[in-house]
């Protein structure tokens, strides 16, 4: 069974955020003003998500992501992970900040964990303070080279670069790459900060971080999926590691996009810059069956958007914050 939308685009990917709490505090992400997290009842449980997860795995969904928030705060994540592995989830991966990555890491990995991203915006200990909010650098660091120490590796390394913030760490992020053998992921700045601080002069490009690589390490590009979101590259030299741009705001991937969004809350998200949500937790908790559900997942996914529209006039943000839709 597959699921498709309107285009004619397979949807195979799907991002569940498992929480809407975090311990870190990003700049484009969170805001700086006091907590505003959802209440306890109106995240959805463990075994309303085991539910939905065994309906969209029947529809066809291969691919899960665990996202936040901070999906390893919610106590139950590991439980969760065995479940998807034990339903045959593909690829079971997950997006962390790294602060407790040391610690659980072998537990993830027996409960199934295949993958793993790690969100690292700055290589200077005083910086990366200022962009999170924290001071938990060291220990973020420790949780790479676990990972880097299991079948993990290689593991994605996340920058989001900001400029006046990070933009003067492309080339440190290299090197990065090449002496710790990561997969290092430069991210386009994008309209989802909670504090609405974003604009297209602070938004460093994918174009301009390959040509500042490429000046000093020339990169020679990987073949990859069309729904991928990522171009990869190797470094020409033979040494380790590996580059991946993605550029949702310079460069469009919409076209091949395979991924849907179910947030902590319940609500379906087609499109990361969808402008409604559409409440899976409304018809669960009405008792509806696994066929109605399914059959209302169906409707939605032939509704989802053709792009994000970024650069059309009239953009606008979407309704939600990237903390409370899911990395």
């Amino acid at each position: 069974m597959s699921l498709f939308d309107s285009f004619g685009r397979r949807i195979t990917d799907l991002r569940i955020s498992v929480t809407d709490r975090c311990n870190f505090r990003c700049v484009y992400c969170r805001s700086a003003k006091p907590e505003n997290y959802r209440e306890h009842e109106e995240i959805l449980s463990w075994a309303e998500l085991q539910r939905l997860a065994r309906i969209f795995v029947r529809l066809g969904i291969c691919k899960v992501r665990l996202t936040g928030g901070e999906p390893s705060v919610r106590e139950g994540l590991e439980d969760y992970i065995r479940y998807l592995a034990g339903l045959g989830v593909q690829d079971l991966s997950m997006t962390t900040n790294g602060h407790l990555l040391r610690e659980r890491c072998d537990a993830l990995i027996a409960a199934g964990l295949r993958r793993v991203n790690i969100s690292l915006d700055s290589l200077d200990p005083l910086k990366f303070e200022k962009i999170t909010r924290t001071r938990s650098y060291d220990t973020v660091m420790r949780g790479i080279d676990k990972a880097m120490s299991t079948r993990l590796a290689p593991v994605k390394v996340n920058a989001v670069l900001v400029r006046g913030f990070n933009e003067d760490e492309v080339e440190a992020f290299a090197l990065f790459a090449r002496e710790r053998g990561v997969i290092m992921r430069f991210i386009e700045f994008m309209p989802l900060d909670a504090d609405r601080h974003w604009s297209r002069e602070r938004m460093v490009s994918a174009a301009e971080v390959y040509q500042r690589i490429h000046a000093q390490w020339p990169l020679t590009q990987i073949p990859n999926e069309r729904s991928e979101t990522a171009r990869r590259y190797r470094f020409a030299d033979g040494k380790p590691g590996e580059i991946g741009l993605i550029a949702p705001v310079t460069e469009s991937f919409c076209g091949h996009c395979s991924r849907i969004r179910l947030t902590a809350d319940g609500k379906l998200r087609t499109c990361l810059f969808s402008q409604e949500d559409r409440d899976l937790r409304a018809l669960l908790r009405a008792e509806a069956s696994d066929v109605e559900i399914g059959d209302w997942v169906r409707a939605a996914v032939n509704e989802k958007e053709k792009g994000h529209r970024i650069n059309e006039p009239g953009f606008a943000p979407p309704s939600r914050t990237m903390v409370f839709i899911g990395g």
